[in-house]
């Protein structure tokens, strides 16, 4: 009985693997043109990379089990470095599609979902036609924010299928007619380009918002919505700063709420004062914030970052009210509070000193011996540097007495000297004669 079930679970297991495949060098002369691929760059010693592995599979598994043409592929970027350097691998685990020879990296969450989403949305069209009102509300109805292109062939219509070939990674794209929109959807000037989120609609004005892929790259968030790591990672390539209450759930729940509804307040109701300047948003924990002002965060709190910079602002008083947040956010515009943290020299220092101690802390308290091993080798290898640079700055004692001198140096010497040594060469020229 026990022979069976191990049969049995081995054999699951070969199944399972079967749908990842193990990419060599030889993959990029040996896959066809038209095939896509949803690949991770993976290294043995990786803990993260080991976390994804059955969430890798179970990728492949279900994706083989939907039809979808995506085949997955995993590849060992330490034993396969050819690979990694075609693909520009920096870090693991690494998570990208190539479709068309052109890649597409993934920068969301390590999660089941959150990944198959990515490999069928650029799997997919660039830009997905809605042929009937009915198509028109289900895609709605499941998309928090919709780009749609409405109208025929236009310029417009060049830019807008540019830009999502390369925003693809982060959103859906659609078009359709002026007759496949709500009736109630008023749409001035066509063709245009329309946003759909939170039951308003946004056109797209090249006078007003400039290029057309930053407007995109722009209003591709929510106004309000729960922010994690990898989204206030994407929030800092639009140049807007990030309005966000710091929750804990487990203490303070009541303070927690109601810095969480205060800032969705001023999220909506005030949308025309502060959505070009301000993303708002609540944070689950202040880990990543910690790091971010390399210090302890007040939980539960309301902080302004500006992800451009690594800037952030505190607010002078206890937030209690809509306007004292509005007063908050305007300091911060008009610039009457002073930005803390920044991406100067001294910050960048500060910053590397910090992760210093947070990495050798733990290694300290699990393995003395190793970490004082480990600390000793950059702390040799400057004093070694150091020591050979005074060295080399430091002139003998010969060359002090001007005994020896460097090939091709020209010593100059003193008048007294200079006239002896004509006096010899004359005398020796007079003895020649005779």
């Amino acid at each position: 009985m026990k022979t069976t079930v191990i049969l049995t679970v081995l054999l699951g297991m070969t199944a399972v693997s079967a749908y990842v495949e193990e990419l060599d060098d030889t993959f990029m002369e040996t896959k066809e043109e038209t095939e896509i691929w949803l690949i991770e760059f993976y290294s043995p010693w990786c803990a993260f990379c080991k976390q994804l592995d059955p969430v890798w599979h179970a990728i492949g598994s279900e994706l083989r089990s939907l039809g979808s043409p995506v085949r997955v592929g995993k590849s060992d970027a330490t034993a396969h470095t050819g690979l990694a350097k075609e693909f520009k691998v920096r870090g693991y685990p690494a998570i990208m599609v190539l479709k068309n020879d052109r890649k597409y990296n993934y920068e969301g969450p390590r999660t089941k979902d959150g990944i198959m989403d990515f490999a069928n949305r650029v799997a997919g069209p660039d830009v997905r036609g809605l042929p009937s009102q009915q198509m028109f509300q289900h895609v709605m109805s499941r998309q928090p924010v919709m780009f749609v292109y409405i109208g025929a062939s236009s310029p417009l219509k060049g830019n807008y299928t540019a830009a999502a070939k390369e925003l693809i990674v982060h959103t859906y794209f659609f078009s359709a007619g002026r007759d496949i929109l709500p009736k109630d959807v008023n749409i001035p000037k066509l063709p245009a380009v329309a946003v759909f989120k939170e039951d308003t609609v946004l056109t797209y004005s090249e006078e007003t918002d400039g290029d057309l892929k930053m407007w995109i790259n722009r209003e591709r968030f929510r106004s309000y919505s729960k922010i994690d790591s990898y989204t206030l990672y994407s929030m800092g390539d639009t140049g807007k700063m990030v309005a966000l209450a710091l929750v804990d759930d487990r203490a303070s729940w009541e303070k927690s709420r109601r810095y969480k509804s205060l800032v969705e307040q001023v999220a909506l109701n005030h949308k025309e004062l502060y959505s070009k300047d301000f993303y708002f948003g609540y944070m689950e924990g202040g880990d990543y914030v910690k790091g971010l002002v390399m210090g302890e965060v007040l939980m539960p709190s309301i902080i302004v970052l500006n992800l451009s910079n690594d800037g952030y602002f505190l607010p002078p008083i206890v937030m209690e009210t809509e306007q004292h947040l509005m007063d908050f956010l305007n300091g911060v515009l008009d610039k009457s509070f002073e930005c803390q943290g920044g991406s100067g020299v001294s910050q960048r220092v500060r910053r590397l000193v910090y992760e210093a101690r947070n990495t050798l802390t733990p290694l300290f308290e699990r393995a003395p011996m190793v970490g004082c091993v480990l600390l000793s080798i950059p702390v040799v290898g400057v004093a070694l540097i150091c020591y050979m640079g005074y060295k080399w700055k430091v002139p003998s004692q010969g060359e002090k007495d001007g005994q020896e001198a460097l090939p091709g140096a020209q010593i100059e010497e003193s008048p007294g000297k200079s006239g002896a040594i004509e006096q010899k060469k004359k005398s020796a020229a007079e003895k020649k004669s005779d």
